[in-house]
Formats: C-alpha cells, sequence, structure tokens
C-alpha cells in the first residue's frame, strides 16, 4: 500500500513539474519582451549593393542604369540615396552619365520582414550632355519611377534567424535613424 502511494505520490509530482515547465517555457516571449536591434550602415549598405544595377526604361525612349548606391542616414529617422545613372538611347552613341539622389522616410513592413523607403523625395537627377528641356522630362519619369521600382527594394531583408532569440520569434515594429545606421525594435510574435 505504502508503495502504491508512493507511485501515487511521484506520478502528480511529474505531471505537475511538467505543467511547471510548460507553463514556465510558453511564457518565455513575455518575459524576454521587446529587444532592439542596431543595423550599422556598412550592413545596409552590403544589402543594397546585392540589388544594383538596376535597368529601367523612361518615357519609353530611354534606358536608364542605376549603379553604386550610397547610403547615408539623415535626422528625423530618414535617409539618402545617391547613385550613379546613364541613360542610353538609340540615336545616342555612347551612353551618357550623371547621377541620381534621392531621401525617404523608413518603415517596417511586418508581412515581408523588411526595412523599406516611403515618401520618396528626388533630390537630385542630373545627366551631363542633355537639353535642359529633355533633362526636366526626364526628372519627371525619374520622380514617377522612385515611387514604382524604388519603393519595392528592401533597405534591409531580415533572416528568420535574426529574428529569433532564446527560442523565441519576434518581428520587426518600429525603425529608428542612429548616428551609425539603424536601430529597430523587435517585439515577440503574437502566437497563432
Amino acid at each position: 500500500m505504502a508503495d502504491q502511494h508512493t507511485f501515487r505520490a511521484r506520478r502528480v509530482f511529474l505531471i505537475a513539474s511538467s505543467l511547471a515547465v510548460a507553463a514556465t517555457l510558453s511564457s518565455c516571449a513575455s518575459i524576454l519582451g521587446p529587444r532592439e536591434v542596431d543595423l550599422p550602415l556598412s550592413k545596409l549598405q552590403a544589402s543594397l549593393d546585392r540589388r544594383f544595377p538596376m535597368d529601367n526604361r523612361l518615357l519609353e525612349l530611354f534606358d536608364l542604369r542605376l549603379s553604386r548606391p550610397q547610403l547615408s542616414v539623415l535626422p528625423g529617422d530618414r535617409v539618402a540615396l545617391s547613385m550613379d545613372a546613364s541613360v542610353a538611347q538609340s540615336f545616342l552613341r555612347n551612353p551618357l552619365s550623371g547621377s541620381l539622389a534621392f531621401s525617404g522616410r523608413l518603415y517596417v513592413d511586418q508581412a515581408k520582414n523588411g526595412v523599406y523607403l516611403a515618401e520618396p523625395r528626388l533630390e537630385r537627377f542630373a545627366i551631363s550632355g542633355l537639353d535642359e528641356s529633355v533633362s526636366r522630362q526626364l526628372s519627371r519619369a525619374a520622380n514617377g519611377l522612385l515611387d514604382q521600382a524604388i519603393l519595392d527594394i528592401p533597405v534591409y531583408s531580415f533572416r528568420m534567424d535574426e529574428l529569433r532569440y532564446a527560442g523565441v520569434q519576434y518581428v520587426p515594429t518600429r525603425i529608428a535613424t542612429t548616428a551609425t545606421g539603424l536601430r529597430v525594435s523587435l517585439e515577440p510574435a503574437p502566437r497563432p
């Protein structure tokens, strides 16, 4: 009888211990809470470098090639992006070269686990050797290009392992610029 009582007590203890461990593990996300991750400018630059050069068509006449992007951080959670630009057309013997620069506000797209650019503003579009009226038309077309193509390019994409810490899955929620890059706030992902 004593053995049966000891066996039952041991069984109750094991079940209670298992439940306590399970409850502790399931509450890890709330214990760990939000975190912040700093992304240095060099890591962001490397991410952008892999996505260029980029070829686009402007005004159905000109082929625009964007290359060598250079990212910089601006105050107010904005970034600036400048790059080399070359314009080619069948009636031009040699492509014309110049530069393009724009700025924008950063935001986090949780569905894509990435940092993207919003509200782009063309700061400079200069191509040497173009007539001023053609240059203005190309500037307007380049501004439209920003709204279409550039907004689809992530400034940074998180890998799934970067969003996992101590067995807890995180999602990016907020972003802020720092003097040396970006600071991304991460929060535990809601359980399905």
